[in-house]
């Protein structure tokens, strides 16, 4: 192979297999397990999520291929084991991807009928899809809607799926205004465990607003992660500006005034309007 020949799939395989030789491997490779890999899956997911934020679209193959790389080292480790392989993944992602668009494979299968021009609404089609994933959780013997939300999602984003989950059973205010209201009643618990100095019913009430606006989000449509990174991002770019304001003038933040740094933070905001 050339310098300029592109790698395929059966390369990397190759190359997960060589770096779990037990002879000719990598020692840091070959003593890992499906354990000691997640927080690395996790992390590289992050940076996948950054480069497309950030808009670095030419480190984003790099990026999709470290997260690639994640599961070929999954499926190395199970085959080792005799548990499956990469072709049992791939299988079982194509099969489920197959009978969750009924919509465009229309006899079931990957190769055969398929639908011409896609007239189906979109929300009827995501009716369909979360019903065909209901049957399929009731096929694995779930006893609750909850069972198959995985516990080590980021708190945020399981608080949305709970709560979406909860939904479905009808466990739901009828509009948007509930949740708000919600929102405040908490908030007003919130207070109240202030004002009475219960630092455990601090934690927890506060734990039940953020729940009620993960809650609010989703009555209106908004990705409450998402909506959290974007608000990091802007108050980061806030913040940077008001260092390099009070830098710019000779001064040091840390013994600026918080008159100071609210106007530079309000010049910040006008800059973006």
């Amino acid at each position: 192979m050339t310098a300029a020949t592109p790698y395929t799939l059966s390369d990397l395989r190759y190359l997960m297999a060589t770096l779990r030789d037990p002879e000719q491997g990598c020692p840091w490779d070959l003593k890992q397990r499906f354990e000691t890999i997640v927080p690395h899956t996790i992390e590289e997911a992050y940076e996948v999520a950054d480069a497309i934020e950030c808009k670095a679209f030419d480190e984003l193959p790099g990026e999709l291929g470290d997260l690639l790389f994640q599961v070929v080292f999954y499926a190395q480790i199970a085959d080792e084991d005799a548990r499956f392989d990469l072709d049992d993944v791939i299988d079982t992602l194509v099969r489920k991807m197959v009978r969750r668009h009924p919509h465009v494979f229309l006899d079931g299968t990957l190769y055969g009928e398929k639908n011409d021009g896609n007239s189906q609404h979109e929300a009827s089609i995501n009716a369909r899809w979360e019903a065909i994933k209901a049957y399929e959780r009731e096929t694995r013997d779930a006893s609750s809607l909850l069972d198959d939300v995985p516990v080590g999602l980021p708190a945020l984003t399981r608080a949305g799926k709970l709560s979406k989950r909860a939904a479905r059973g009808g466990f739901d205010w009828p509009d948007a205004r509930g949740a708000l209201a919600k929102v405040h009643e908490e908030l007003a618990e919130l207070e109240q465990a202030m004002a009475e100095g219960q630092a455990d019913a601090c934690e927890d009430e506060l734990g039940d607003v953020l729940f009620s606006v993960v809650n609010l989000a989703r009555k209106q449509g908004i990705d409450p992660e998402q909506a959290l990174r974007r608000t990091n991002a802007k108050f980061e770019r806030r913040f940077r500006y008001v260092e390099r304001a009070i830098g710019d003038e000779g001064g040091a933040l840390e013994s600026a005034s918080l008159d100071t740094m609210e106007a530079h933070w309000q010049a910040a905001k006008r800059q973006e309007r």
